[in-house]
């Protein structure tokens, strides 16, 4: 038998009240209760649950539980919020096993009273309904979702946890097996993928949608008509072998996105492989789940992950206290695919005139083809709406004709990274544009700086390096050249906000953040690879981190050609740390698009294999890993030494969201500093207190 402990006081916690009034249901049907979660905040601090609004919602559902006039109850929230879960700033504060056990009970007590009241318990899911605020809603008996409503979700998997409160016994039960296999595993590892109301009406997670205009009332509509007996909701069934092939879609998902490593996803397959057990036996193994993860330096990081991406992202550090350039009218130098996907992407988001020059009328052909080919494709994909596509057509302009600059208040270009060409694009872009126009470039790596000599104003020029493809990279490296104004930085971060993107400012250097660091770690592969490891042995020497793409998959993306140039360039710049690597060089050499096999899995061709002799005295994986982490500590450290960023909050801001690394992780120096290579490199760590360093 298990003892109670009491838990401590939360005075930071934010306290979501239930507040119940009665309503008549409609069509004479009977009396119903209303409990509304309400923190008394407005939208933008949603309702949460911590121990205190856990106490609130269980006097309510007592009181409720004590009388006998009514026919149904029906839980909804705030306007636009449902709930999002669980309080995260109160589970920063348990500090034991026992304690986040309590935690556990609590809200599988307090919750599972919907199940109980006598009567059929509704939830009204009218807007934000995450975590535990989804979970609230599946111990109900039924469930409704606004139209308007956003962000549905479990998505404790993507941030270290499991869903604790009920979610992996009930889901299962409620939406099929398989469906939980979606909402609890493969949408939270597929960048946290949340679900629109037909999503989630198509899965099972709810059973009605309710237009908003007026959710609640249409809501008790649909309530009445089920407690009337005129509508009746069934739930699917799993047979056995439908069981067995949804875990082994789990497995599945989870080795691909994880190479199961992160220890919540692996209890959370364990939890669903359970859930046609007893629910009460299910419960307390949640309750077990959650305490071991929640005490873990995996979630401690990636909650500070989180903070990044939450708190930092939005709020960027250095950014000049200084009005920043109107802009009303946008250039693009060049219309290949990167240039085209800016265009797109300003004239969306600041809904304004976009030009793009390219050298000649073939080139500006083509763009144009292409331009509308893309267009077309997202209309179809039922990304865009015709007339918003209509529209787009209309902001954006191709041509060979630099003229309409002239008109321009920022000009961004995007063409070859050579450096004396991108030198000449400014050079002529300034007999063009006005003297308060901002010039940026987005290369990726070559000195913005350098790009700015000669100019007459050079105090205009600014780095702003978008990543591919850029709809979906939420990550723009902000850079400031050595004549940067404060201006002209202002202007680029308003810019990057408007387009919805996380700028981050960053020093002008070889690389600046996302590619020093990811060039370094190619870097140390490729030296590995000529000191006679084999690239099958190299390729999976990182997996105990789980990153986006083994060290392999990426020299596949960058390109051999442009890898082989980008660490002969670093090389130059840092001989003593970036290694030529001659196997590099003889692989870009044969034109080569990939290191593996044309078909089948990914292994690697055999004419890559037989550019490196085997050596007795090779490379272990394990030593490639050690090499490849001791050089990012060295290079982290270096580049915090030279102030390329701020601090090493923003190091690992770049690489989650401009490299998709994990949040377990922490984006990279939790790792090194909980895995001991920052103090053995540098001698300290990058977080005061590490290995826990992140809480």
């Amino acid at each position: 038998m298990s003892t109670m402990t009491t838990l401590p006081d939360f005075p930071d916690e934010v306290v979501t009240e239930t507040k119940v009034h009665d309503v008549d249901l409609p069509g004479n049907v009977g009396k119903a209760d209303l409990p509304t979660l309400d923190n008394g905040r407005d939208h933008k601090r949603p309702n949460t649950f911590g121990p205190a609004s856990l106490a609130s919602l269980e006097s309510a559902l007592d009181a409720v539980a004590a009388r006998d006039d009514l026919v149904a109850v029906c839980l909804t929230g705030k306007p636009f919020i449902f709930s999002v879960g669980a309080d995260l700033s109160v589970f920063r504060q348990l500090t034991s096993h026992e304690q986040v056990l309590e935690i556990g009970r609590l809200g599988h007590r307090v919750f599972g009273k919907l199940a109980t009241l006598g009567v059929p318990s509704f939830a009204f899911i009218n807007g934000a309904s995450m975590g535990g605020g989804l979970e609230v809603a599946l111990h109900c008996t039924y469930r409704t979702v606004s139209s308007a409503a956003q962000a549905i979700a479990l998505p404790e998997v993507f941030l270290g946890l499991i869903p604790g409160w009920g979610g992996t016994a009930l889901l299962p039960r409620i939406a099929g097996l398989d469906n939980a296999v979606t909402v609890i595993l493969e949408n939270p590892l597929n960048n946290n993928r949340m679900l629109k109301p037909a999503q989630a009406v198509g899965l099972g997670v709810a059973d009605a949608i309710v237009e908003s205009a007026d959710f609640v009332e249409q809501s008790l509509a649909w309530a009445a008509s089920v407690v009337a007996g005129e509508t009746v909701v069934e739930r699917p069934t799993t047979t056995d072998e439908e069981a067995s092939r949804a875990m082994a879609r789990a497995a599945g998902i989870v080795a691909a996105r994880t190479r199961d490593v992160p220890p919540a996803p692996q209890r959370a397959l364990d939890l669903l492989a359970r859930s046609g057990g007893s629910l009460d036996d299910c419960f307390v193994a949640e309750d077990q789940a959650l305490a071991d993860l929640t005490l873990s330096p995996e979630l401690a990081a990636s909650l500070y992950a989180f903070d990044l991406v939450q708190k930092r992202a939005k709020r960027p550090v250095g950014v000049p206290d200084v009005d920043p350039q109107p802009v009303t009218f946008v250039g693009l130098i060049g219309a290949g695919l990167m240039a085209r996907q800016l265009g797109v992407l300003v004239a969306q988001q600041l809904g304004v005139p976009v030009h793009l020059v390219d050298i000649d009328e073939a080139a500006v052909q083509r763009a144009t083809e292409a331009l509308q080919a893309d267009l077309e494709s997202r209309v179809s994909k039922k990304r865009l709406r015709p007339d918003a596509a209509g529209k787009l057509q209309q902001l954006i302009t191709i041509s060979t004709d630099r003229a309409p600059l002239s008109a321009a208040d920022l000009v961004i270009e995007a063409v070859f990274e050579d450096l004396d060409l991108k030198r000449q694009v400014f050079s002529e872009l300034e007999q063009v544009v006005r003297p308060d126009c901002v010039l940026a470039t987005n290369t990726s790596s070559l000195p913005v700086s350098a790009m700015a000599v000669g100019l007459q104003h050079p105090e205009r020029v600014v780095g702003l390096h978008f990543f591919n493809p850029v709809a979906v990279m939420p990550l723009v490296e902000v850079v400031r050249a050595k004549a940067s104004s404060d201006q002209a930085l202002a202007t680029a971060f308003a810019v990057t906000k408007q387009l919805k993107k996380s700028g981050v400012l960053v020093v002008d250097s070889p690389g600046f953040v996302v590619n020093r660091v990811l060039i370094r770690l190619l870097s140390e592969i490729m030296r590995a690879v000529d000191d006679g490891a084999d690239f099958a042995t190299v390729d999976t020497s990182l997996d105990q981190l789980a990153l986006p793409m083994s060290p392999l998959q990426l020299l596949d993306l960058v390109g051999m050609g442009v890898a082989a140039h980008v660490v002969g360039a670093m090389h130059q710049a840092f001989p003593d740390r970036f290694a030529h690597s001659p196997t590099l060089d003889a692989m870009a050499a044969t034109g080569r698009r990939t290191v593996y096999a044309e078909s089948g899995a990914p292994t690697i061709d055999p004419a890559v294999e037989a550019l490196v002799p085997a050596r007795a005295d090779a490379p272990s994986g394990d030593a490639v890993r050690d090499r490849v982490l001791r050089s990012l500590a060295d290079e982290i450290g270096l580049m915090l030494d030279e102030g390329v960023v701020s601090s090493a909050a923003d190091i690992d801001l770049c690489m989650v969201l401009g490299a998709g690394w994990p949040f377990w992780l922490g984006g990279i120096t939790p790792y090194l500093d909980r895995s001991g290579m920052s103090a053995a490199v540098r001698g300290s760590t990058f977080h005061q207190g590490a290995p826990d360093a992140t809480r």
